[in-house]
């Protein structure tokens, strides 16, 4: 896990390097991202699906900050509200899910652009294995791994600036825990995020 952490620190690091800009509130925009769709997992509960079912779907909302790097590359941070909250004070688990995605935009026509780009994070669980329902939980347990994806969408412009994105993500996370074998997740999403 070590290596995982450092791997991201290292890609951020390289990512600023490379285009050479600090953080300012001029080059930053803020919004909320809805996602929903499905996952195979056969590593966690899913709250949603029977005992034995490996995986199920899934939904959240993030916290969007978006930073311009230039004209066409971004690079935006997600970070989960609705899954670790709910999840947290409903069934006293832990789904966390945070993540750092790198745009590429490319000018469609003055009302909207494609884009498209990689995203790495980290995925933290604490709960019981997917052997589990609601009704008949085994023992919580601790793992974590990284969060790698690819998202496409189409942006939504209002006067040259970007209103709200609809696109489609896909993703891949590899669980490790302590005295376990390691998991996976498969998945994807539909995704629709608005900028303020």
């Amino acid at each position: 896990m070590k290596k995982t952490m450092l791997a991201l620190s290292i890609l951020i690091s390289l990512i600023q390097n490379i285009y050479g800009q600090d953080f300012d509130k001029n080059k930053n925009s803020y919004g909320i991202l809805f996602m929903a769709g499905g996952r195979y997992d056969n590593y966690r509960m899913c709250v949603a699906s029977p005992a034995g079912v490996k995986g199920g779907s899934m939904a959240d909302i993030m916290f969007i900050i978006k930073h311009k790097l230039n004209d066409s590359h971004s690079l935006t941070f997600n970070l989960p509200v609705m899954r670790p909250v709910l999840f947290g004070l409903a069934f006293k688990m832990l789904q966390l899910e945070p993540e750092i995605t790198l745009e590429y935009s490319k000018l469609i026509n003055e009302k909207i652009n494609l884009v498209t780009g990689p995203g790495i994070g980290i995925s933290f669980h604490y709960g019981p294995d997917y052997k589990s329902n609601l009704n008949n939980l085994s023992e919580s347990f601790f793992a974590m791994g990284p969060f790698l994806s690819w998202q496409t969408g189409i942006e939504f412009k209002k006067e040259s600036v970007v209103k709200s994105v609809a696109g489609l993500k896909a993703f891949y996370v590899p669980l490790f825990a302590k005295d376990k074998p390691a998991g996976t997740v498969l998945g994807g999403a539909l995704l629709y995020t608005y900028y303020f």
